[in-house]
């Protein structure tokens, strides 16, 4: 017979109390499956030009997996590159006006591969205070030296490269998620240039809605193609489907394939995902207007929720973010709208950077009129109280 022992200790007992304190302080999150048909409108996800269920999207996924199967089999290096990864690659480059393009499995994915690639020990990183969580986790596994500048302030960008010597970086949002207000990318580049940096700008909320036919941020700033600066994007918002991307000179995407360990040691996107991509992106250089509509939709939506009192950030693309009394209100506004009827994102800390809860709205491009004043009604009439004295938290 074998010896009993007691039970071991609950070496996870400690998360009891990291759940008791996230309950008090109204930061829980839960999951919540959506079915394939929703009778809620959508302002929730990044789908900013509707093409996540647009037919030649869902067409561009069918026949990839049907002609290169489920799976991407294997990394880029070894089996998980197709002729379709490398047709998206150079499409995307020529689109955005950059040399070069390199897919990875994720938006996260490229914002790791381009920092941890393009820094390292001796390197100095730069990095915008609001900048996405992909590229703070950059930064903390470059080995280099980060200093976190304060948002959108290039004054202090500019002191900070200049007081280093040897390599540097800037890295950037072009809009930040939370609020939507875009970086002052042309201060950016212009500290860069005369400090002899890299520029590296995340483009995911940027692409699809921003410059010529929704080019991106970096071109409509005139910066896409410039010798110092590297662009990372996302395929999973305006293009609807799934993965990332780093566009820069071929040089630096070399340089990535031989040295992004999220490049190298990662599963290949799934050819659906890159079919899918490559179909939005045709469309959109067909249909360049949906950039049009898309900021037009999100200056309508400003406008009209703080004409009624409500405080928001003034969009600089597609999100609309509106500022709640508490973080527990802002969960409850938004459940209150979802049972109205209307789906909105819900950022409470530590997703904030400031610490102030908001509902996040995402403008789209093929929202009608009537559902526009479908979503500004429900926001006003679900709105707590306190939420228009500009006092959130």
């Amino acid at each position: 017979m074998p010896q009993l022992t007691p039970d071991p200790v609950d070496v996870f007992a400690w998360i009891d109390a990291a759940e008791r304190a996230r309950e008090e302080a109204g930061l829980v999150r839960t999951l919540r499956p959506r079915p394939s048909v929703s009778p809620l409108l959508d302002l929730a996800s990044n789908d900013y030009l509707g093409l996540s269920l647009h037919p030649e999207t869902v067409r561009g996924a069918q026949e990839a997996a049907e002609t290169w199967g489920a799976g991407a089999t294997g990394s880029r290096l070894v089996t998980g590159t197709t002729e379709l990864h490398t047709e998206l690659e150079r499409e995307l480059a020529a689109f955005c006006g950059f040399e070069a393009a390199l897919v990875l499995s994720s938006g996260y994915a490229a914002n790791l591969a381009a920092v941890t690639a393009l820094s390292g020990r001796g390197t100095l990183v730069v990095s915008d205070a609001g900048n996405h969580a992909s590229i703070v986790d950059g930064c903390r596994l470059s080995r280099a030296e980060t200093a976190v500048v304060p948002h959108a302030d290039p004054d202090t960008a500019r002191k900070t490269l200049a007081a280093h010597e040897g390599r540097a970086l800037l890295v950037s949002d072009s809009v930040f998620s939370v609020d939507g207000d875009a970086a002052p990318l042309a201060e950016y580049a212009a500290a860069c240039r005369d400090e002899g940096a890299a520029l590296v700008v995340d483009d995911a909320h940027g692409l699809g809605v921003l410059g010529e036919g929704g080019r991106g941020a970096l071109h409509a700033a005139g910066l896409a193609g410039a010798p110092y600066v590297v662009a990372t994007l996302t395929l999973s918002k305006s293009l609807g489907s799934q993965g990332g991307a780093v566009l820069g000179p071929a040089k630096v995407i070399r340089h990535l394939v031989n040295t992004a360990r999220t490049f190298i040691f990662d599963t290949g996107l799934a050819p659906a995902a890159a079919g899918a991509a490559l179909a939005s992106l045709r469309l959109l250089q067909r249909e360049p207007e949906r950039a049009d509509r898309a900021r037009e939709v999100a200056a309508q939506l400003y406008g009209r929720l703080t004409a009624s009192g409500l405080t928001a950030a003034r969009p600089d693309a597609a999100v609309v973010s509106v500022r709640a009394p508490s973080a527990s209100a802002a969960l409850r506004w938004a459940a209150d709208c979802r049972e109205a009827g209307l789906f909105v994102g819900c950022f409470r800390p530590p997703s904030v950077p400031d610490g102030i809860s908001r509902l996040r709205l995402t403008a789209r491009a093929d929202l009608t009129g009537d559902e526009i004043d479908r979503a500004v009604g429900t926001i006003l009439a679900t709105a707590p109280a306190g939420a228009t004295d500009g006092q959130g938290r």
